[in-house]
């Protein structure tokens, strides 16, 4: 009978109650941050490409791969 009662107060104890929303609330948070880093990432890198072109002037973004000739 002790373990009943320990099972029937464990299960009326509601005091890890705000802890569990607490740790829900926390999870989506740290979701949503990365959702927000991610998209914002995204839209850094693609304005730096275009702010390589645009001082670059030719429009690409990576140096040529050939050695430029001897003359």
């Amino acid at each position: 009978m002790k373990l009943f009662n320990f099972f029937k107060k464990f299960k009326n104890d509601e005091s890890g109650a705000v802890t569990v929303d607490w740790v829900v609330l926390t999870a989506a948070v740290v979701v949503l941050g990365g959702v927000v880093g991610d998209t914002v990432m995204d839209g850094v890198t693609s304005a730096g490409e275009n702010i390589v072109s645009s001082i670059d002037g030719t429009g690409a973004t990576t140096p040529p791969t050939t050695p430029p000739a001897d003359e």
